[in-house]
């Protein structure tokens, strides 16, 4: 027979940021724009973040590494909150951030190339002309 034991942890602000590793005042924002739930508070005021707020921080972190925008997220998040997502609808999301992705990688591609001739120009003495500079003016 398995023990099956409900977690009922009731965590702070500033444990749920140690834990997830979100900054304080990102938990905040998150709180007031409403991706995150707003937490029960307990008799004295303090609130009190359990299992499923871990969850969605852990969520919308994981999200925003893979590049996704809040309002990406925020739709992300209602599709999962309607409770009858379908994998197209999130694939379709996806693919959309995918090629948002793609186009950000050839830009980053082109500035890659034109920074990396305009430093290979600059012989780096200690002069007051400097190709970087000239070709940012120009």
């Amino acid at each position: 027979r398995m023990n099956i034991r409900i977690s009922t942890r009731r965590l702070r602000r500033a444990e749920l940021a140690k834990e997830t590793g979100c900054n304080l005042e990102t938990i905040r924002y998150y709180e007031k724009i409403g991706i995150m739930p707003d937490p029960p508070r307990t008799a004295t005021g303090y609130r009190v973040y359990d299992e499923s707020h871990v969850s969605r921080l852990r969520f919308i972190l994981r999200g925003r590494e893979l590049g996704f925008a809040i309002d990406e997220i925020r739709g992300l998040i209602g599709l999962v909150n309607r409770g009858a997502q379908t994998c197209a609808e999130i694939k379709e999301c996806t693919e959309a951030h995918l090629v948002n992705v793609r186009a950000k990688i050839v830009d980053l591609t082109r500035i890659e190339v034109v920074l990396a001739a305009t430093a290979a120009l600059c012989t780096g003495n200690e002069v007051p002309d400097c190709p970087v500079l000239e070709a940012l003016a120009s």
